[in-house]
């Protein structure tokens, strides 16, 4: 019995050579509708598949490959007697070779103007049912969904077939249905807004295999999230320095969320440890990253800075006097890049902060499970602060309260934020006690505490807090409120003279 191949690919990348192979190997070409063109247009003798079901194409072709003679052919085992001789009283063939690529679910529904009616008519049903079935028999059938895979196939059908190189094809003929059916889910999802559904389908694709992961006894690897349009780690074009780490990864995602907070003024963010160690606002991009070297000159050494404007000349003269890991910006000047790419090893990442943050699920892995919520998009204006004390915040103090509740909404909790109106003059983060990160963030301001403002993620459980502030020459706080004994923070506040605003709003950070 001649050996068949069946062909349907939307991607045609490499498909004339690859059969060319196939023919010189012996194999009867099966095809359909564009790639049935493309072999004929390349010289290829090749059959439509109808001539082999007796049946055409209907309903404009959304049935041509769902038929019994296709999949029996597919199914049968070769060492079974009796499927075998099913196929022989029905006069069918058998088919050894499926290479079947899917219409571009994700690259249609990625299209900002795409309609409903495109999108659905760009799911694929003949060809996830014939990878599947072609990919269940794997044992006697070779699946190959991924044109990357052609030459190696090729190689593995001339000496005779590797069964492990059909079930390795197999399994990644799974994996790639499971994500296309994963993109098709979440695409319903957002179609009927349904909540809390009763599976969760994500759909992540490798971006880049780490060498360890937090640890060098981790294993570890990078996926982006498929049609994901936001600003993104996993969107960098990275420009200079070492290959980035799990640890860089995490760090540059945390920059770039406090950058992402910052849109109507240049910022400058440093962090390290997941937790920002300094935040400058300015009316240049230079002047903003002083601000931010200024909050901590001690703890950026090794840090990740997050800048929300091109980076020029004068500032990257500053950033290469420091030792960094990651300089992550919209972009860089020709001088820029020339005075940074002198430090080899330093990162240079280059993010669109124009686009929009479209991914408003957070999912956090647990034992055996995943936890998944909103991202903490919660923002506030000074029309939203009840002004709860005696005196009023000044003008001044607005800004500087507003400036602190942006920056502590992205510091482990229990975080405390000491800020002026335009940079952070202490951090207290990941304490066990809310004392204990105002004491932090008080110490490291010292003398910068006064005249300061602070901010609180979640409410004062005591007044002590508050106390400690007004001692270190603190004059306003903004926290959420809601706790029984607010009374008494606010009575600490009226005593000393400060202004306090409560947002109704928690930012906690875990």
């Amino acid at each position: 019995m001649k050996k068949r191949a069946l062909l349907s690919v939307s991607d045609k990348t490499g498909l004339v050579p690859f059969a060319e192979g196939l023919i010189e190997l012996g194999y009867e070409l099966v095809s359909t509708g564009g790639t049935l063109k493309a072999l004929h247009d390349g010289g290829l003798e090749a059959k439509q598949v109808s001539e082999i079901t007796g049946s055409d194409e209907i309903l404009d072709g959304r049935v041509k490959s769902l038929h019994p003679v296709i999949h029996a052919g597919l199914l049968a085992r070769r060492d079974d007697e009796h499927h075998m001789s099913q196929l022989h009283e029905r006069e069918i063939g058998l088919i050894d070779v499926v290479v079947v690529n899917l219409y571009p679910f994700k690259e249609t529904v990625s299209k900002p103007d795409v309609t409903e009616e495109v999108a659905i008519e760009n799911i694929d049903i003949g060809g996830p049912t014939m990878l599947r079935s072609a990919a269940k028999n794997f044992r006697d059938v070779t699946v190959v969904v991924d044109p990357a895979d052609y030459d190696a196939v090729l190689t593995s059908l001339q000496a005779g077939s590797d069964k492990q190189m059909r079930k390795q094809l197999a399994a990644k003929v799974f994996r790639h249905t499971a994500h296309y059916d994963s993109l098709i889910a979440e695409y319903f999802v957002t179609l009927t807004g349904e909540k809390d559904t009763e599976t969760l389908s994500l759909s992540y694709e490798l971006k880049q295999s780490l060498r360890y992961g937090e640890n060098p006894h981790q294993e570890a690897a990078f996926y982006e999230k498929a049609n994901y349009q936001g600003a993104s780690i996993a969107h960098c074009t990275q420009l200079n320095g070492k290959e980035l780490s799990y640890n860089n990864i995490q760090d540059a995602n945390a920059a770039l969320e406090i950058a992402l907070e910052f849109d109507e003024k240049p910022v400058a963010v440093a962090l390290k440890h997941m937790n920002p160690c300094g935040v400058g606002i300015g009316d240049t991009i230079e002047a903003a990253f002083n601000k931010a070297y200024e909050a901590d000159p001690i703890s950026i050494f090794g840090g990740i800075v997050a800048l929300n404007r091109e980076v020029n000349k004068a500032t990257a003269e500053q950033l290469k006097t420091i030792f960094l890991e990651i300089v992550i910006a919209p972009s860089f000047s020709d001088e820029a890049l020339t005075i940074l790419k002198e430090k080899p090893n330093l990162r240079l990442l280059e993010t669109d902060f124009t686009k929009d943050t479209t991914d408003q699920k957070k999912v956090v892995s647990v034992l055996g499970g995943l936890l998944v919520q909103d991202r903490d998009a919660g923002q506030v204006t000074v029309d939203d602060l009840e002004v709860v004390t005696d005196r009023k915040p000044t003008e001044e103090e607005l800004k500087a309260l507003l400036f602190g509740w942006k920056v502590v909404k992205h510091v482990k909790s229990n975080a405390i934020v000491l800020a002026t109106a335009d940079k952070t003059v202490g951090v207290g983060a990941g304490q066990m006690n809310r004392v204990g990160a105002a004491k932090i963030a008080i110490e490291q301001a010292g003398e910068k505490a006064k005249g300061a403002t602070l901010a609180s993620d979640a409410f004062f459980p005591m007044p002590d807090t508050v106390e400690n502030a007004a001692l270190s020459g603190i004059t306003a706080i903004i926290q959420p409120g809601g706790s029984k004994r607010d009374q008494d923070s606010i009575d600490m506040c009226n005593k000393h003279g400060l202004a306090m605003v409560m947002t109704k709003m928690r930012h906690f950070k875990h």
